[in-house]
């Protein structure tokens, strides 16, 4: 990509895909965040959302699953798939725009993953799982295949996930769980075997 890139969001995250762009040797034209007290990141100044117009080539650095999905609602831009040279990814599988996939994650054949998901480093999504919008599958993650993912959903560090599985909308899957049964919509499941403890708060539409 010749063109620079704007990333929304100085987080941590940010971070990370900084290094991946400068692997990539893709320029950062700015970092935007709405919070004026964030002056830089790693030294590339930080400008205020409302003070930004240009919206080419952007890509939420954001690790919140529903913050990425407000913004994205209500910005205007065009957006790119940021993803680290160091990942396997078959070429039967699909990533929609906005995703990012870090350093040692696979993919494998026939799997489909939506718009501003992260997957992060040394994830597994075997043949065939389904990765709705706006999902982040942490580091370690190993889903087996035929897995379905709901949107917004978030899989803890180190998370398994056994073949057919089907997880519902904006859960929480925690860090370690072991899933061997579907979840539904919006639980918060952990342990091995895994069992939902609470639910998150319904996603209501603005």
């Amino acid at each position: 990509m010749e063109t620079k890139v704007i990333l929304y969001g100085a987080s941590g995250h940010c971070k990370v895909l900084i290094d991946i762009l400068n692997l990539l040797g893709i320029p950062i034209e700015q970092i935007v965040d709405d919070n004026p007290a964030v002056g830089s990141v790693v030294g590339i100044p930080v400008v205020l959302s409302k003070e930004f117009t240009k919206q080419d080539n952007l890509i939420f650095a954001i690790g919140d699953n529903f913050i990425r999905r407000k913004l994205s609602k209500k910005t205007n831009a065009t957006y790119f798939n940021l993803i680290h040279p160091k990942t396997t990814i078959s070429p039967f599988s699909t990533i929609e725009k906005g995703t990012v996939v870090m350093a040692g994650a696979i993919i494998n054949t026939d799997s489909k993953i939506g718009v501003h998901c992260i997957i992060n480093s040394g994830a597994l999504i075997e043949h065939d799982c389904i990765i709705g919008d706006y999902v982040h599958i942490s580091p370690k993650v190993a889903l087996a295949g035929n897995v379905i993912v709901g949107e917004g959903t978030q899989i803890g560090l180190g998370a398994l996930v056994i073949q057919g599985i089907k997880i519902g909308k904006w859960s929480t899957i925690g860090a370690g769980a072991i899933i061997l049964k579907d979840v539904p919509d919006y639980a918060v499941v952990v342990g091995n075997p895994g069992r939902i403890i609470k639910y998150n708060d319904v996603i209501q539409d603005e």
